[in-house]
């Protein structure tokens, strides 16, 4: 088996070269109670994808990349300009031949040796769908107010449109089995594509399965990039617009 991660890239000069060794480090050795042929006491180990999507870097992280990809162990794409997120993503899921997906950032916020509590529910055969919970009790470099905040509110607004119990909704860490995620089309080009995601997950029946997980957020000098209010108000408009059609 095969898991395919999906590492988009905009602008990360500072971390993309430790972030590829962490993931290219990680052995993705799963210890399971009962695997999805019901054989109890099994450790799966996975194959690795690596697919790095630069969106349109103008800081030297494309040249990085280039660089990282002459090795031979990564698949690499190229955005000509910068067009969200959700768009690196889509074409990371475009081309992945994995089992599974995951979704990894390039900023160290998220540590890749936590790929093993984010695939045992699936390889279990206990969800088909599993994201990294900020909340659920890993340990957590303290967050600011307002982004906590938000997300937060914006896990809350999904809960009630679509009945649901989640505590992270825009966590980065959303693990897939492939076929959950290509029968689901996707047209979010920004941050937007978390809502748009989990609404379109959630409307075809797949209940979401949340695992603790670390989390070491980072400041904006260190180059975080998401707005909480101009972001979070398009999070919003796509959890209420999935609500009511696809």
């Amino acid at each position: 088996m095969k898991l395919s991660i999906i590492i988009p890239v905009y602008n990360e000069v500072d971390t993309l070269r430790e972030l590829l060794r962490r993931v290219r480090t990680v052995k993705v050795v799963v210890p399971t109670g009962f695997d999805i042929d019901g054989n109890s006491g099994q450790s799966v180990r996975l194959e690795k994808e690596i697919i790095v999507i630069d969106d349109g870097s103008k800081d030297g992280s494309r040249e990085i990349l280039q660089e990282e990809a002459a090795q031979g162990d990564l698949r690499a794409f190229y955005h000509q300009h910068n067009q969200g997120k959700g768009a690196a993503v889509r074409t990371g899921f475009q081309n992945a031949t994995g089992d599974f997906l995951v979704i990894q950032d390039a900023d160290l916020e998220y540590d890749p040796r936590e790929y093993r509590l984010l695939l045992q529910p699936i390889l279990e055969g206990r969800a088909s769908v599993v994201y990294g919970s900020r909340f659920r009790g890993g340990p957590t470099k303290t967050m600011f107010f307002m982004h906590m905040l938000g997300n937060r509110f914006l896990t809350l607004v999904t809960n009630i449109l679509y009945d649901t119990i989640l505590s992270d909704m825009e966590t980065c860490y959303k693990c897939f089995r492939s076929e959950v995620i290509r029968d689901i089309p996707l047209r979010a080009r920004g941050f937007e594509f978390e809502p748009e995601v989990t609404a379109k997950v959630l409307k075809r029946g797949h209940r979401i399965y949340e695992v603790p997980i670390s989390y070491t957020g980072r400041e904006f000098e260190e180059g975080k990039k998401i707005n909480p209010w101009r972001d979070g108000l398009k999070a919003i408009w796509t959890l209420i617009k999935y609500r009511f059609m696809d």
